[in-house]
Formats: structure tokens, sequence, C-alpha cells
């Protein structure tokens, strides 16, 4: 589907979100394998948590959905069943990354795949370390989807992360819940924690000392309601957009603003965006808060080290916010990126030299010198959402019209957002 795009005068309003799609899938999961009967309200709609909603019915667990809450019939960590068929991760690496983590340790075999786009996407992060713990896994080439998991039984140990990843160290503690002995996963740096606060909530044997994080078996999960915030990659679009369109005012609201999420806002405050948080409060363990952005001039930053998983979905949005900063920003360390739905670094230099403006490709992100005029032109979306979403937003400071081909795959996390685009058009 191809969505042409014209230029923005001013965007004005206030709206809410889908729910945060890494909180989704894990309140989905976490809530499969408790005790008793949850509700979860405020899902994301999008296509990866489906997936994760369907791979958990091929596995027995009932659902009952009704727009975005699912009431869910808890199996426990031992009620899960052996699936008839391979199960469908779709798109999301997320799925596929902690379904492996909760199947290498059961008592029964079962095969993952995924779509095209994710049986490219390489899995030897968490393969080789849950083998470590004693799974068994056979993967096509070594590390891609179909992924065939031999359950059996697992033991705890110790591993230090060479990379950075919520989905691996996710994968681990959960694979620790069936292992014997405690599991502990070393960060090299800060990640998201949604999985031991939300294991933690559900009444699991989570600690944290420092960058070390150790999960004890024995525990079992106690089903509660879960609330989930709004995604803030999601928000990001339209904090963004606000921050680039002269005369703009947007307000994101109940959007989860956990600090390992919050890289994104922090980059625009440092570009000199004016950036507001309102409403703060705690629910199930994660903090919620209303975002409101202004335009306003923006200056040059550089972007590396601890900052990079903060904001690593939002790096193609930053890129964008580049090309009309003043000064020169620099990317870094985000080497990650070449292997998401696309290689996002490529894909973002590819569409920006389409609109004319200059930008240097490194093996680890970015060069962007700025302000430059940005032309309307036919951009591809490289079947990736972010990409597609994204360049929707550069289309609004472009000069001429903007064709986004493959924008249906902004549906992967935020169905309507394209009519929310103009809706906001004041």
């Amino acid at each position: 589907m191809n969505i042409p795009i014209r230029p923005a005068h001013c965007l004005k309003g206030t709206l809410t979100v889908p729910g945060d799609k890494s909180l989704s899938h894990r309140a989905l999961m976490f809530s499969a394998l408790a005790q008793g009967n949850a509700t979860v309200r405020g899902l994301g709609p999008g296509a990866d948590v489906k997936s994760t909603a369907a791979c958990l019915k091929a596995l027995g667990v009932a659902l009952e959905w009704n727009g975005t809450t699912c009431h869910i019939y808890g199996a426990g960590l031992h009620g899960l069943r052996v699936p008839t068929a391979p199960l469908d991760a779709g798109n999301s690496g997320t799925a596929m990354r902690l379904l492996l983590g909760i199947l290498a340790g059961q008592s029964f075999d079962t095969t993952l795949m995924g779509d095209e786009s994710l049986s490219r996407r390489p899995m030897g992060r968490v393969i080789q370390p849950l083998m470590q713990m004693g799974a068994r896994i056979q993967a096509h080439e070594g590390t891609y989807a179909p992924l065939k998991i031999q359950g059996t039984a697992l033991k705890g140990f110790s591993y230090e992360m060479l990379v950075a990843s919520a989905q691996v160290q996710s994968a681990l503690l959960l694979a620790g819940l069936y292992a014997q002995g405690p599991t502990t996963v070393i960060e090299p740096g800060p990640i998201r924690d949604h999985t031991e606060r939300m294991l933690s909530y559900l009444g699991a044997d989570v600690k944290r000392e420092g960058p070390a994080v150790t999960v004890r078996p024995g525990n079992a999960l106690k089903a509660k309601d879960v609330e989930v915030p709004g995604d803030p990659s999601s928000a990001a679009f339209w904090l963004g957009a606000a921050a680039l369109v002269a005369g703009s005012t947007i307000t994101v609201k109940n959007v989860c603003v956990n600090s390992t999420r919050t890289g994104f806002v922090d980059a625009l405050q440092a570009m000199g965006a004016d950036v507001r948080r309102e409403n703060e409060r705690m629910m199930c363990n994660e903090p919620h808060a209303d975002l409101t952005v202004s335009a306003s001039p923006l200056k040059a930053v550089e972007i590396s080290g601890e900052l990079i998983p903060r904001l690593i979905d939002e790096l193609p949005l930053l890129a964008i916010l580049a090309t009309q900063a003043r000064g020169t920003t620099t990317v870094r360390d985000a080497q990650e990126l070449r292997v998401k739905e696309t290689d996002r670094i490529q894909a973002v230099a590819t569409n920006l030299r389409r609109m004319g403006a200059r930008v240097e490709e490194r093996e680890d992100g970015w060069i962007i010198p700025g302000p430059q005029v940005l032309q309307g032109a036919t951009l591809d979306s490289f079947g990736d959402h972010r990409i597609a979403m994204a360049f929707s937003i550069a289309a609004l400071v472009a000069q001429g019209a903007t064709t986004i081909q493959g924008a249906q795959w902004a549906d992967i996390s935020y169905p309507g957002f394209f009519r929310e685009l103009e809706r906001l058009r004041a």
C-alpha cells in the first residue's frame, strides 16, 4: 500500500497511543504462566502482540479478547500443552526469543517459526546461552528460524552478556524459572527492565544487584490484573513531529516512562525541544505519565554508548530530527540496527538521500549535518514499521509531497497511525 503525505503547517492535539508492545508481550506470556485468572488492559493492537497470543493459544492457554483487553486463564509454569503444529511468531523477535526461553524447559518438544523477515534475523545470541543451561535447540544454519526445541531439564548459571539485549536477558530469566538453581544475568549496560519488574509483580523471586539480575526458581507466579501503558516508541513519532513542525504542540497521555525507555525523550531535551512531563504515577510496577512537546529550534547531539539501548527503536526518527537540527549529529554504537526488521542504518541513509539529504552511513550509525532542506520523494518502508512511520514524519517538513511505499507495515505496531497523523493537522 502506497500512502501520499503532504507537508504540515502545524500539528495540534491530545491523544493516546497503542499499549506498549514490550509490556504487552510480557503481560500475555507471564499471565499465561501464572496460577489463576487475570485481565490485561491496554494491550498493543499490532500484529506482533497477536502473534504472541496465537502462540499461547496453541500451547493450550485460554484467552478471551475484547478489543485491547484480554482475560487470561493461567496455565501455571507447568501447565502448557504440546502444540499440534509449529508455533508461528510472525514478525515478532520478542515473541520468538522470549518463547524460546519458556519452551526450553518444558517436558515436550516444539518448533518456532516466523515470517520471511524474522527468519533472516539471527537468534544465536539467545540460543548459545540457553544451550549453556542445557537447552536442546536446533536452528537453521546454526542461528536462524525455524527453531526446533527439545524440552529438557535446565540448570541455573551465571551469564555475562556481551551485548545489551532485553530480549536475551528476558529469555534467560524465563528459562531460569524452570532451572535447577539460580540464574544470574549480568548486563554490560542499562537495558529494559520490564521482565524483572513484571515477574516481581507476579511473585517471582527476582533480585537486582547493580548490573546483575538473579531469578531463583520455586515461586509460582500468581495472576494479577495488568494495566499496559502507552508505548513510548509509538509516542516518539508524535513527540518528534511536534518538535519538528513549527507552531506545533502535542500531548500524549498515559505513556510508559520507565527510565530504560525514555532515551528518546532525553535526546529531544538535549536537542533543545520543549518537553513537559505531567500526571506521573506508578501502576503494576511501571511508571506512567503524560508527555507534551512543543516546537522549538533543535541543535545537534551525539548519541552513543549506554544511551543507545534506551532509544534503539527511535533512532530512525532521531535521524530525521538530525536533518533539521543546527550542527552535525553523530550516532554511534548502534550496529544492532543492522539486524532489525531490515538493516535500519542502510534504510535510513537510502531514504534520506532520496529526499536530497546528506548523510554519512557508518557501520554502527550515521553522521548527519543540519539543518537541511528535504525534498518530497517516493520512499521505501523496506517492510519495516518504524521506517514507514519515521519517514512519514520526515514528509511533514519536506518540500512537496512524499509517498511511502509499503505503508501497511506500520500496522505491525501502530494500526491507525496514518489516520492519527491526518487528525493532528491543524
